[in-house]
């Protein structure tokens, strides 16, 4: 693979370190997709006792993007569900490690970074995807609990979680000023799994329903009516290392092609002569390298400080998922019938990269930002 992007001025010397420590990692992991609850929870845990896991959580409240990104992008290269195992300890406890109090942080934050607890995120409601502000499971205040009432829908995690991050109406206000988070522990009473979500690349997700789940008044994550705030600035976070995630994909799909065209011979001359696969191999490279810019620059912005970077973000996500189907789809095309044999590298890449354009915020939720930021940039 080529590795040139680590010398970009992004990273650092520690960033290059680490991403020499997970590849090696995701070399020697194996991972079974035979029952895939059982391998998340073997990968959570071999992702905290090789010290990778820590990189999800933050007690300090800063955590590294690029740090996120690179290992994002190098377990998605080798291991879709290797990813997802990652990814959510740090999507699922991001609300703990940004905006929790000490205790939060002291309770759960150990347990995730050594990968002996597995977290989830729960906004996502049946009635309610992509607009977070029209929510309607409720947290009601009584006497020093709150008591919590409504669905949430997938949740990634859901099912094997030790614990979650669950965002309800408090109604401070209407809309999105509204909503608090909460801790909420998955043996809480009151908060049951209702239905497991099948879906083409198989991840644990679930339909949670919480019937009079009561939980301390203390379980409640920054201040009441912040849940919105709080939900943004993680997936602000969190959004460019989906984008990473995307371009692991993106960057396999291209290796699989490449030794695929060098080995493949058609009319006496491998596939790689002909002038149209180099056509699709230069445009493979382009959306690759392109995509890497995207997601490293807004790491790398979050990183050094910026507040928000929302446009950013919403850019290096949209870029990276949509150009990675792009990408995949070549890959599948260049290896003819191989390329839809089910087990074949790019036909998992095929079905993995599909969501990545749907979930923390669908492709054209993206523009929707983009185009609002660059408007109030402009305005202002």
């Amino acid at each position: 693979m080529d590795r040139s992007f680590l010398n970009w001025p992004f990273l650092e010397d520690r960033h290059r370190a680490l991403a020499a420590e997970v590849e090696a990692f995701a070399a020697r992991v194996s991972v079974d997709h035979g029952d895939v609850d059982a391998a998340c929870r073997a990968l959570v845990a071999s992702l905290g006792e090789a010290g990778i896991a820590a990189h999800s959580g933050a007690e300090d409240g800063r955590l590294d993007v690029r740090s996120l990104c690179l290992i994002r992008e190098t377990l998605a290269r080798h291991d879709g569900l290797a990813d997802f195992a990652f990814a959510m300890q740090g999507l699922g406890t991001g609300a703990i490690s940004l905006f929790g109090s000490e205790e939060h942080k002291a309770e759960w934050l150990p347990l995730t970074r050594a990968g002996k607890a597995i977290s989830g995120f729960a906004l996502t409601e049946p009635g309610s995807g992509s607009d977070v502000a029209a929510n309607t499971m409720s947290a009601a205040l009584d006497g020093n609990h709150y008591v919590l009432e409504g669905e949430k829908t997938w949740i990634s995690n859901g099912g094997i979680a030790d614990v979650y991050t669950v965002f309800a109406r408090t109604g401070e206000a209407p809309g999105a000023k509204g909503m608090s988070a909460f801790v909420v522990p998955a043996d809480t009473a009151g908060l049951e799994v209702a239905e497991r979500l099948e879906v083409i690349a198989p991840h644990p997700l679930a339909r949670l329903r919480f019937d009079g789940c009561r939980v301390p008044a203390s379980a409640m994550i920054g201040q009441p009516g912040q849940g919105f705030k709080i939900a943004m600035s993680v997936l602000d976070v969190f959004r460019s290392t989906v984008a990473a995630a995307a371009l692991g994909f993106a960057r396999r799909a291209l290796d699989e092609a490449l030794t695929r065209v060098g080995s493949r011979h058609v009319g006496g001359a491998p596939l790689s002569d002909l002038q149209m696969v180099q056509g699709h191999i230069a445009d493979m490279a382009l959306d690759v390298d392109a995509a890497a810019l995207l997601v490293y620059r807004a790491a790398w912005a979050k990183d050094m400080g910026a507040p928000r970077v929302t446009r950013e973000a919403a850019m290096a996500k949209l870029f990276a998922t949509d150009r990675a189907q792009q990408v995949i789809d070549k890959a599948v095309q260049l290896h003819g019938g191989d390329g839809v044999r089910s087990g074949e590298t790019v036909e998992k890449l095929y079905r993995e990269i599909r969501a990545l354009r749907i979930y923390e915020g669908a492709s054209d939720v993206q523009r929707v930002v983009i185009a609002r930021q660059t408007l109030a940039n402009h305005g202002a």
